[in-house]
């Protein structure tokens, strides 16, 4: 197994948001675990929501006495929700605050992919899958018809989140499993990489010549090349190397 994370400030802000966490390694029950958190609110608030979100997470899956590994990150994720919400009551610099979270471990035989907001996490399997479901206005636009998929890309509401870390008393955390076999790559992903970038370009990417980390690297480039308007994060996994 193989991994290569990285982000990137893009060319538009002043400060990365975005934060990462990659471990091959066992952490608590889980075998391995990938993290991307891409924080909102004012000018430090969104860093530290996604920062805070990151740590506290870990933190409870070290902690966790769990066996199943939705029920652990599920735990976790809730556990950093309530940490960034008490922060955010507590001092008006970080009131509102708010990050989104895509969490993942690999079992050796499936996927365990968690998520809250609109990053996003993608298998590679002889296409390009989506797996997790974005907690967005636009998204339920999506799901109820009112528009479609290429709508969405350029809808001017595309960035207003329905669910986010740190926002909700009772946050509801969404879990998926998928089934892998050799030649499938996993990427996790912020918005900075999605909203630059079509999944068919994502995909020519991943599944072009390179190691993890050049393929990881040319993802960031090409988000930047087509404009770079937000931090960029991702993670890029090839469970089988």
């Amino acid at each position: 197994m193989k991994a290569f994370s990285i982000t990137d400030i893009g060319k538009k802000r002043q400060l990365n948001q975005d934060h990462i966490y990659s471990s091959l390694e066992p952490v608590g029950n889980l075998p391995n675990i990938f993290l991307v958190a891409d924080g909102m609110g004012g000018h430090k608030a969104g860093g530290y929501a996604s920062s805070c979100a990151v740590e506290t997470i870990l933190e409870g899956v070290r902690e966790s006495e769990g066996v199943r590994p939705e029920e652990i990150l599920t735990e976790a994720i809730q556990r950093a929700n309530e940490v960034i919400e008490k922060r955010a009551g507590e001092d008006e610099r970080f009131s509102c605050m708010g990050t989104t979270v895509v969490a993942a471990c690999w079992d050796g035989k499936e996927l365990i992919a968690a998520n809250v907001g609109d990053s996003r996490l993608y298998v590679v399997n002889g296409g390009i899958e989506q797996v997790t479901e974005d907690h967005s206005l636009v998204q339920e636009m999506v799901r109820i018809g009112g528009i479609n998929k290429e709508e969405a890309r350029s809808h001017p509401n595309k960035n207003i989140i329905t669910r986010a870390v740190g926002l909700e008393q009772d946050l509801s955390v969404d879990c998926f499993r998928r089934p892998l076999k050799p030649g499938n790559i996993v990427l996790l992903c912020s918005d900075g990489l999605t909203d630059m970038l079509e999944d068919e370009e994502i995909y020519r990417i991943l599944t072009g010549e390179g190691t993890i980390q050049q393929r990881a690297q040319a993802l960031v480039q090409a988000a930047n090349d087509n404009g770079g308007r937000d931090n960029i994060a991702v993670i890029v996994i090839d469970p089988f190397s």
